[in-house]
């Protein structure tokens, strides 16, 4: 650094050269001010031979040329997790760990009236995978009903919170002293839980962080405390603008939109709820006509590096929406020859998301890349 006029005392106006010459000159006559700089001049001269050892400025790289393009975009399997019941079951819900290394999935069949539920009682197991042992399940979880929905706490690492396919919600414990094959250490009142399959659980940031909310296609959204299931702490049913009960079919919370929790329904509408406000004002829709899907929705997640922004996945297509614009999407995928069943943002990339299709293939989208 260069000092054009240095640090003078508040009594020194450096702009005039009377009072700094005054001051220099009553400077220099002051012991401490000679011996101070002797000091210093040593450390200043250390300094300025180690800036002359090397040039710092100089460009080590100068005519290389620099290739910036990459390899195509490809994926491989690394792992496939069987289920082992003679019924061929859906993966109808999972949640990866907070620490990644393994895979809580929720098994069952949700087709009404379906052949394999008429050949004798469907399989309640669900399973916790452990990524590097595909071979046989970490843990065997066995509900009342067939789970639906399944969600890691996100402070308690060994807790799962499930939602079944009769509308009961359970949590799970992974620490339990069972082996590997846990039942439900506790379990929703029939008459207090879901009337229809609990499509959607997720934990909610509280003081305890054992709170967390479901949602059903009965149009209810149930907030539940795990240390005392027998009934609902709170209750909100998703109605319309014309008082229509809208049934959820997913469902996403992040803390930092700041009490928002957002659900997909049926109809293909996106409620929007709000814990801070109070009365009709908690839940708002995104019905904006043309802008909504043409079926439920299947999928819905807001972008971790921009909460404002969030993706609903549902009939052929997957859309991408602001909170701001509450009508229209920003952003609307091709219309796929197949069903679109999930999708989600890539927790890394922020213009980088992912669907899956009914066809079994699932597509990769990056938005900075095209």
């Amino acid at each position: 650094m260069r000092h054009t006029e240095g640090g003078w005392p508040e009594n020194v106006d450096g702009t005039e050269a009377e009072q700094v010459e005054r001051y220099l000159k009553k400077a220099n006559k002051d012991q401490s001010t000679k011996m101070a700089v002797q000091t210093l001049g040593f450390i200043v001269d250390t300094c300025v031979k180690q800036n002359n050892t090397i040039d710092i400025y100089e460009n080590y790289f100068e005519g290389e040329s620099v290739d910036v393009s990459s390899e195509p975009p490809s994926a491989k399997g690394l792992a496939v997790f069987r289920d082992a019941a003679r019924v061929k079951r859906t993966v109808t819900g999972m949640h990866w760990h907070p620490d990644g290394d393994k895979l809580a999935a929720a098994y069952s069949i949700l087709n009404f009236q379906d052949d394999r539920m008429m050949h004798g009682r469907l399989p309640m197991k669900s399973f916790v995978w452990d990524v590097a042992n595909p071979n046989q399940p970490m843990s065997t979880l066995v509900p009342p009903s067939p789970l639906v929905s399944l969600r890691w706490n996100h402070k308690m690492h060994t807790v799962l919170a499930g939602g079944s396919y009769n509308g009961l919600v359970h949590v799970f414990d992974v620490r339990a002293d069972q082996g590997s094959v846990l039942t439900a250490q506790s379990t929703s009142e029939v008459a207090d839980s879901h009337h229809d399959p609990v499509y959607g659980v997720h934990w909610i940031n509280s003081k305890t962080n054992r709170t967390f909310v479901s949602t059903s296609t009965d149009g209810q959204l149930l907030f539940w405390d795990m240390s005392n299931l027998s009934k609902p702490y709170q209750v909100m049913h998703l109605y319309d603008k014309q008082q229509r009960l809208l049934g959820g079919s997913s469902i996403d919370y992040n803390p930092e939109a700041q009490g928002k929790f957002l659900v997909g329904t049926e109809q293909g509408i996106v409620c929007q709820v709000n814990t801070k406000k109070k009365g009709k004002d908690m839940v708002s829709m995104k019905d904006g006509g043309a802008g909504k899907h043409h079926g439920p929705i299947y999928g819905i997640h807001r972008n971790p590096q921009q909460p404002a922004y969030f993706m609903t996945v549902g009939d052929w297509t997957a859309r991408v929406w602001s909170d701001e614009n509450v009508n229209t999407p920003l952003l609307t995928t091709p219309y796929s020859k197949s069903y679109l069943t999930g999708g989600s943002w890539s927790p890394t990339r922020a213009g980088v998301f992912f669907t899956t299709r009914m066809d079994g293939i699932m597509d990769c989208w990056d938005l900075f890349h095209r």
